[in-house]
């Protein structure tokens, strides 16, 4: 019987970003939810799950619209 906790990681590779917005774009986009999950509750689990999802999904596209900017 395998007694270690049940994982799921917060990223899948397999569902990476294929087609990020215009940069300017995603930079709004991340400026926006960095705002919005400012004030998530740290003492409330599901708000820093909803939290931490969303933000690692922005810097995610953020990071590939800089890519795709840079001919990367």
């Amino acid at each position: 019987m395998d007694d270690a906790p049940s994982y799921t990681p917060l990223h899948d590779p397999e569902y990476g970003i294929l087609h990020p917005f215009s940069l300017d774009r995603e930079l709004r986009l991340a400026r926006e939810v960095l705002e919005e999950k400012a004030t998530a509750n740290i003492h409330d689990s599901d708000e820093m799950i909803r939290a931490a999802t969303g933000l690692q999904m922005r810097l995610r596209a953020l990071l590939a619209a800089f890519d795709k900017e840079a001919g990367r």
